[in-house]
């Protein structure tokens, strides 16, 4: 059993913007990345899942051209509801604050916590067939989410536990019964 969590390519967006479930599209070194992140990948890849969104539906579809790709609506990013393609700085500070104390636990005005996000994730992580070769094309909230799942890892912590890269292949296998987890590729993009 072996499953790669693959975190979609630079999207094409100014820093600063607010974005999660907004289906946005990569950036022009799209090939340069996912021709890296092909090369980190076994050729004995049985299933294929991702999110529907255009990041990750690219990458999917071009790692895995001749295999049925499984569309799910949990792989999305946090929906960050009413910010979604704002700029970070026209957001009201009276809005952003508790979320910035607690954005494991408070939503977003119209959209989802931290919590919400993990719960989905999970149940769909525990339903994808674990006999074979899964690949999973995701973002970073997911992939962060499954990784403090299987190390009981806190939510709160599990962005300065985990630091994924646009384009990272993390592979995680049983071992003596137990979840492990190794990053077999995790650069920063400007390095490909």
């Amino acid at each position: 059993m072996e499953i790669y969590l693959i975190r979609h390519t630079t999207p094409d967006i100014p820093r600063g913007v607010c974005y999660g479930q907004a289906d946005i599209d990569v950036k022009e070194t799209f090939h340069a990345e996912a021709s890296m992140i092909k090369k980190h990948l076994p050729d004995y890849i049985q299933h294929v899942y991702s999110s529907p969104l255009k990041r990750c539906r690219k990458l999917a579809e071009w790692l895995f051209p001749r295999m049925p790709v499984l569309f799910h609506d949990d792989l999305k990013e946090i929906n960050f509801g009413d910010w979604e393609l704002k700029k970070w700085d026209d957001i009201s500070k009276d809005e952003t604050q508790p979320w910035m104390e607690n954005f494991v636990n408070v939503c977003a005005p119209g959209g989802e916590n931290y919590v919400r996000l993990f719960n989905r994730s999970i149940d769909l992580f525990n339903q994808i067939e674990q006999t074979a070769a899964v690949a999973i094309v995701t973002h970073g909230g997911v992939i962060r989410s499954i990784l403090s799942h299987i190390t009981n890892t806190s939510l709160k912590d599990s962005f300065h536990t985990f630091s994924l890269h646009y384009g990272c292949v993390v592979k995680i296998f049983k071992e003596n019964n137990q979840y492990t987890y190794e990053f077999i590729h995790n650069m920063k993009p400007a390095e490909v």
